[in-house]
């Protein structure tokens, strides 16, 4: 049974900041690192709870980010961080140089890239949805990686080949595992399962460069923005069609890995709204925190039909937001889109990479305390 959400609900985006003594535990694969994800989860629970968030996630406590997880999950794919990959990109120098660039610790970013035939060994992510359903009484959110990311990330010529010749064929495995998991999770009540689809601003805001992003490292995307973009929405439309029982959402940011923000991308939403416009999903995740994004009045271009959870707080700085200046900031655009349409939410994940979160878990908190603050002025 799903629960209920009142107006202008307060949501995260996915991950959490992990405690130090689980990041230790993981790295260790300690003997009770099932234990010690329990308790993590429940005290990013608690946390969240405590901060006034009315659709919650698990904090992704089990994740190293928030699509290296799978390798726990799916046969066929590996787990390989930045400097692993450096031996396998087609042009290594440009690639290492990229990093340095963009700030990207090439040890702590980690890629699951395919190796062998995927399957399915063990849902992705309905045990950890049960476990925060039964942990809290309050509406639940799970996230989960789009199928565009994994089919442009996952896939690395020299090391997929052999299973998959070209990109194209993993394509319908990738579609095919997320619809299971949709459906699984639609069944079991979760209120919103989000897929997050971080690279679709690379196509439109870096130009050619995108093709050559440290998130995906296997060089896969065709020359051709557009085409790209074409294929993201053939994705996730193949994916949600026709499941009913949950509400379903894509998440797109301009980039989460650095507290720099001259090193992230930059550009309004316009170019992606046509594209957007074509997703059959019910909600769009948007960054809008950040000057980087552009005027939210160009949202009125997204279905009607849809909601769109608003990026109200930057989760890369200290929490400097005033909730009187937020809400009414929400409040403007809900003028524009209808009171019924807006959620609020932090621009991304709070600790998007487990070995260097954005954020410690009281920022966290209070970006939330923020949020809640702000929308109790809405509904009041």
């Amino acid at each position: 049974m799903q629960r209920p959400i009142p107006k202008f609900p307060v949501s995260v985006v996915g991950s959490w900041p992990r405690p130090r003594w689980l990041l230790e535990a993981t790295k260790k694969r300690a003997a009770d690192l099932a234990e010690l994800r329990d308790q993590a989860t429940l005290l990013a629970i608690k946390q969240q709870e405590d901060a006034g968030v009315d659709v919650l996630s698990d904090g992704e406590q089990r994740r190293d980010n928030f699509y290296s997880f799978l390798t726990e999950k799916l046969d066929g794919v590996q787990l390989m961080t930045m400097a692993d990959l450096l031996d396998f990109v087609e042009d290594k120098a440009a690639f290492e140089g990229l990093l340095q660039a963009l700030d990207v610790p090439a040890w702590a970013i980690k890629n699951p890239t395919i190796t062998g035939r995927m399957r399915r060994r063990e849902p992705l992510a309905v045990r950890e949805a049960e476990f925060l359903r039964a942990h809290t009484t309050r509406a639940c959110k799970v996230a989960l990686p789009g199928p565009y990311l994994l089919s442009r990330s996952m896939w690395v010529q020299k090391l997929s080949a052999q299973a998959y010749p070209t990109r194209a064929a993993l394509c319908d495995d990738v579609v095919q595992i997320l619809r299971d998991e949709l459906r699984e999770l639609a069944a079991l009540g979760v209120e919103i399962v989000q897929f997050d689809e971080p690279v679709l601003t690379e196509l439109v805001f870096a130009g050619k460069a995108a093709t050559r992003t440290f998130m995906c490292a296997a060089l896969a995307a065709a020359a051709d923005p557009a085409a790209e973009l074409e294929l993201a929405v053939e994705l996730i439309n193949r994916v949600v069609a026709d499941i009913p029982g949950t509400r379903t959402a894509v998440h797109v940011c301009r980039g989460n890995w650095s507290r720099q923000e001259e090193v992230l991308l930059s550009g309004t939403y316009e170019p992606l709204l046509p594209y957007l416009a074509r997703m059959q999903v019910d909600q769009f995740v948007l960054e809008y925190a950040t000057p980087r994004a552009g005027p939210e009045a160009l949202l009125t271009q997204l279905p009607k039909t849809c909601s769109v959870g608003f990026g109200a707080v930057n989760p890369r700085t200290d929490p400097d937001e005033d909730p009187v200046a937020v809400a009414e900031r929400v409040g403007r655009l809900a003028e524009l889109l209808g009171r019924e349409r807006i959620w609020l939410n932090p621009d991304c994940g709070f600790g998007t990479f487990a070995e260097r979160p954005v954020a410690t878990a009281a920022v966290a908190e209070a970006k939330c305390r923020t949020l809640a603050a702000a929308a109790a002025r809405l509904r009041g």
